[in-house]
């Protein structure tokens, strides 16, 4: 190998060298910078603004409305000993305590709970209600 081949082949690594060299490492800050379209925030932050505002809803069973709260409360725990997987709501409603049961988020399944309540509880109706999201499992 000629002298001028080896003379350039060692300025060729040591400059390759020094171009590793100058990448310095950043120091770990425990920061992400997140780099996405303006629309994309947008987007997010009206999806988020609309689901505070919503409630959700759905159906619930009116199981009795009265102005004796005794009474409503009687009730209340009627059916949780019959149904005790199923939530029961007690909810006052000047001048009367209204007792409302399940969380359905369709009518046909409102309806199916009803026909199973109604020898039980034969005045039960269908409510159109804000309704709890069921829990996850």
């Amino acid at each position: 190998m000629s002298a001028t081949k080896a003379f350039f082949l060692v300025i060729f690594f040591c400059s390759f060298s020094l171009f590793l060299r100058s990448q310095t490492a950043v120091a770990d800050t425990g920061k992400i910078e997140l780099v996405q379209d303006y629309k994309i925030k947008d987007l997010v932050a009206k999806h988020v603004e609309l689901n505070a505002k919503s409630n959700l809803k759905g159906y619930r069973l009116k199981i009795h409305f009265g102005s004796d709260k005794t009474k409503a409360r009687e009730i209340k725990a009627k059916f949780i000993a019959k149904f005790p997987n199923v939530p029961a709501y007690e909810k006052y409603d000047q001048p009367n305590f209204n007792i409302r049961v399940g969380d359905f988020r369709t009518k046909l399944e409102a309806y199916r709970f009803l026909k199973e309540v109604q020898p039980e509880f034969p005045s039960a109706f269908i409510v159109l209600d804000e309704i709890e999201l069921p829990e996850i499992r």
